[in-house]
Formats: C-alpha cells, structure tokens, sequence
C-alpha cells in the first residue's frame, strides 16, 4: 500500500507572525516612537545603526522603518497603509526601493564598490532607496574604510540601515556616521504575552508555566522563543503538557528545587544526594543544576521581601509556592545557601572531581541550620561552657535555662539566651563564627581541645586568685606550646595587664596585630584560659586577648644605619671599639 504526503505551504512562526508595522513591534516602544516621530518631523538621518542582541527586532524595526517611509498614505501616527504600490511590492518581495544586503558574504572591497554603483540610482516607485546591511560587523577593514565617503555623504535618496550584534567591532569613524540606536532584550512578560495571543491563533492549549518556560529559555529574544514553540508544539501537538515541555526542552523542572531545600531545611543531606543522582541520570548537565539551585534561591530571597516583586518573573501558580517556601527559611540561610552555590559554579571547571565538588556543597548546604552532631555538642556551640562554669561555682544551685537550645538560623553563629548572672558569675564571652563547613578539620581538633579544658575546670575552686599566683601560673603557659614555636613565642612577648571586673580577675595580654588577636580568639583563647584556670586552681579567672596600639610599639630599626646605633646602644664594647679604631657608622 503507498501512502502519499502531501507537504502543505507550511511557515514557522517567526517568519508567519513577523511585526509588519510599528504597532506590533515587541519591547521595542522607545526605538520605534522616537522613529515615527522622526518621519513625521520630516527630520530624517541619511545612516542608522541599530545594534543589540539576536532576535529582538533589529532588521524588522529596519524593514518597518524602510516601508512607513515609502508608504503612499501613511496613517496619522506613520504607520504604513500596507495598500499603495510600495506597501505590496514590499510584502510581495519585488519592491525595487528596499535593498538588503548580507554583509558576511559581501565584505570585501568589490561588494562596495557595486553597492556604491547601486546607490546612484534613483527608486522607481517612492521617495527613497533604502539600503540594510544585515550583519555589518562582519565587513572587512578596508571595506569599511572603502565605505565611509559613499556612508557621510550618500545621494538624497539614499538612506542607509546598518544592523549588527556587536557593537564593539564597529570602526569609530563609520559610527560617528550614523544615528546609534540600541535594542534591549525582550522582558519574559512580553514574550509570554506574545506567545498566547499565537497559541489563540493557532488553537494551541498551553499553560502559563509552560510559556514561561519557553520564555526563560529564550532568554530575550524573540525570534528564539517562537522556534522553541515551534519546536513545542511538533513535540507535543496542539494539547500541550508542562511534564512535555520541559522533558522536551531538557529543562529542570521546578520540583527539584523545592524538595532540595526542604532537604537543606530537615538537614537531610541524603536525599539531597540522591536527588541530585536523579537528575544527573537523566541526562541533565551538572552546571545547570548548580546554577537552577541559584536561581531558586535568588528567588526566595526576593520573595522574602515583600516589595520585590516586580524582580520575580514568574507565573502567579509558581509564586505562591515560593511565598510559602520563603516564609519558612530564615534570612540569613538563603544568603549563605546563595554564597554557596554561587561559589560551587565558580569553581565547577576547575575542580578535578566535579561531582564530589557538587556533593560536597549540598552536604554543606544540608548542615547549615542542622549541622551534624548537634544533638551531642550543645556545650561548644549552644552556651554549654557557660553551663559548666556555673557548676564548677554552684554545684548545689541547678543552672536556669541550659535546658532550652538556643534559637538560631545558622550553626556558625550560635549564642545561648540571655539570663541574669550574679557578679560572681563569668562573663559569657561570644565566640566568633567562622566561615566554612562544620566539618572541618579544625573545628573537630579545636572542640575536642575545648571539651578537654572545660572537663578539667570542673576541679577547681570557686575562690577568687591572688594577682601573683595568676602572673606566676600564665609565664609557665608558653612553656606548654613548645610545639607551636609561633603561638609561643607570641605568647612569651605579649604584654600582660590585670584587673578585677564583677567579681573576676581579668588578665589580658595584647598581642602584634590584630591577625594575631583573631586567630587565638577564634582557635586558642578558650583553651589557654582553661589551662590558666587548672593551674592557678581557680575558675574566677577571665582571659582576654588586646592588640597593641601603634604609638606603644616601640620603632624597629630600618636603616644599615639605625641598626648599628641601636647596636651601639645596647653594647658599649662597641662604642669603645669604634672610638678606638676611629671607625663611622654609614
């Protein structure tokens, strides 16, 4: 049996619903009214430029341009009438005023020259000949140059369009030559408006998801979009599903990135994990997925403050999804959940495993209000130091509130509630947080370190230290980091002042710098003063760690010179050795 196709005069969209007037021009308002009004004022340029991205319009608006100008009966706001002579020799194809010309196959000097023969001859039907030269970037140097004089100073009738996606390449002197004007990028909301009022055309049932989708997909351009609805609809037919769409285009669908933050919200870093297996088996590039995560969290952020809306281009049905999702994350998640996967793409290319590279991000944004072991280290991170001083001072007084966690939306800033502490009570101090994942090296070694010191000042007293035992116990300190040279040595050096403050002796010694004063406070401070506590046999005893003011640091010698006085200075042999010899200090 033979079966006989007919192929039917068939037009894709973008050619079938071209703009063919002003009016139906799409995101293009301001280029196209200062144009009417340029015709109307009978102010016309003998050269144009438009530039801007692919698809958004820039050969069109020429085309329309070239039309409205040759119309017979324009209407009152310059519209051409699409009914004189001109008007259907342009829709026709035969129109003999309106030339176009592909400057990537003719860009050389020779195809200047015959356009520069071509210009002179007046138009047959209208007021002018019109020239576009579609991609004009792509002229060679001395065609452009070849071009300037025909380009300043063209016939009467001679009015030049130039059009190109890169502006840069354009020589200064063929721009000073032309009226420049630039082509925005086609906002998702006219694109999407554009795209139902076809889909009503073409009896087509789509969602607005769906068009959105094809939108984002587009990214501003026109032209793209109604191929890829082309493409949609061939895939799909005339009834078209979300589930298609997006399994059509190999778009990640939305689902993936609410579940994934539900994940990061419940700590549950293994569906997290298995999620992202899933989307890579099926097919979906790694990147992307990174950078989807991004986006849906950029979007919680705008949606957490109520007067972003107008950033949020997304259909109303996905909206109210990401107002209930906001409503749970606490702020400061979705900015450091952003800093992470923003982080994640940049190093993507460069990591030698890129999906551990991945992995390892979604554990880290699974950890950050949930980090691991929570449960088993309330003492190091929800005020428990505090807790064991308290009945290292009162065992016989029960501590108030310890049983409650602090409330927090990030493990690496953690602070227990505030409450009323006698004078004799320490002063809570507030750990500085740290950048990082929980699981780093450092914070495990440093915790245990800080487990082990506070377990040891469960057996001192609670009686208030002599200042000479304190000062005798913390010069025998450094002695204990011989195998940090550096931490003892700054240790050895720092200056030492002491006082008595709420029922505390407070020592304090001031270190260089304040790089210095950082890293103890953030890694030693809380160990040295449990170590200070044991030996002195006393927990009323607060370290805290200063930095030298500069007019107190004593001048250190820069010069050859000032190094051999200082020398001098501090050994009179050589003083005498000087005189002696009768030698000079340079």
């Amino acid at each position: 049996m033979l079966y006989l196709y007919v192929m039917s005069d068939y037009i894709v969209s973008a050619r079938k619903y071209r703009p063919d007037s002003f009016e139906t021009l799409i995101g293009q308002d301001n280029i196209a009214q200062t144009l009417k009004n340029s015709i109307i004022r009978g102010k016309l340029a003998h050269a144009y430029l438009f530039c801007g991205p692919r698809g958004v319009g820039k050969t069109t608006t020429a085309r329309i341009f070239a039309k409205a100008i040759n119309c017979a009966h324009p209407s009152a706001d310059m519209e051409p009438c699409g009914e004189c002579e001109s008007c259907i020799s342009f829709q026709e194809g035969r129109s003999y005023c309106i030339h176009e010309l592909d400057a990537a196959s003719n860009n050389g000097v020779e195809d200047i020259k015959n356009l520069m023969d071509q210009v002179q001859i007046p138009p047959q039907v209208g007021k002018y000949s019109v020239y576009i030269i579609d991609e004009v970037h792509m002229l060679s140097t001395a065609a452009f140059n070849a071009f300037l004089k025909t380009l300043e100073e063209p016939p009467a009738h001679a009015i030049f369009i130039l059009a190109t996606t890169e502006k840069h390449k354009i020589l200064p002197t063929i721009l000073s030559r032309c009226q420049t004007y630039d082509f925005n990028r086609i906002s998702i909301p006219d694109i999407v408006r554009n795209l139902r009022m076809i889909t009503e055309k073409e009896n087509v049932t789509i969602d607005d998801e769906s068009l959105h989708v094809i939108a984002q997909k587009a990214d501003g351009a026109m032209r793209d979009a109604l191929t890829i609805f082309d493409q949609t609809v061939a895939f799909c037919g005339t009834d078209v599903k979300y589930s298609d769409v997006i399994r059509n285009l190999n778009v990640l669908d939305y689902d993936y990135s609410f579940g994934l933050v539900e994940n990061f919200l419940a700590g549950d870093y293994g569906k997290a994990l298995l999620t992202f297996d899933e989307v890579l088996s099926k097919g979906f590039n790694a990147l992307h997925f990174c950078a989807a995560l991004s986006s849906h969290f950029r979007d919680l952020m705008v949606t957490k403050n109520g007067g972003l809306d107008s950033l949020l281009e997304l259909p109303d049905s996905l909206k109210k999804r990401y107002v209930d999702q906001a409503s749970r994350c606490p702020l400061k998640f979705l900015y450091d959940a952003l800093g992470i996967t923003t982080a994640c793409e940049a190093g993507y290319k460069q990591a030698v495993n890129p999906r551990l590279h991945i992995e390892f991000a979604l554990m880290k944004l699974s950890f950050l209000l949930k980090a691991p072991g929570m449960a088993e280290q309330v003492g190091h991170y929800g005020g428990g130091r505090k807790e064991i001083l308290r009945s290292a001072q009162n065992d016989s007084q029960p501590a108030q509130n310890d049983s409650q966690p602090a409330q927090n939306d990030s493990p690496r800033k953690v602070e227990s509630a505030p409450e009323s502490v006698s004078a004799a009570q320490p002063r809570e101090r507030r750990k500085p947080s740290k950048s990082g994942s929980a699981l780093s090296l450092n914070a495990i070694l440093e915790e245990e370190e800080n487990k082990k010191t506070t377990q040891k000042v469960l057996a001192v007293s609670n009686e208030l230290p002599q200042d000479e035992s304190i000062l005798q116990a913390w010069a025998t300190v450094p002695e204990e980091y011989s195998s940090s040279p550096r931490l003892a040595n700054t240790l050895k050096n720092a200056e030492v002042e002491l006082e008595t403050s709420e029922g505390m002796k407070v020592l304090t010694f001031k270190v260089s710098n304040l790089s210095q004063q950082k890293w103890i406070q953030e890694n030693r401070l809380l160990a040295l003063e449990g170590n200070l506590q044991k030996k002195v046999g006393s927990s009323r005893i607060r370290l805290e760690v200063g930095v030298i003011p500069m007019e107190e640091k004593e001048r250190q010698p820069y010069t050859d010179q000032e190094k051999a006085t200082a020398l001098m200075g501090k050994n009179g042999e050589i003083q005498n050795l000087i005189k002696d010899f009768g030698l000079e200090t340079k």
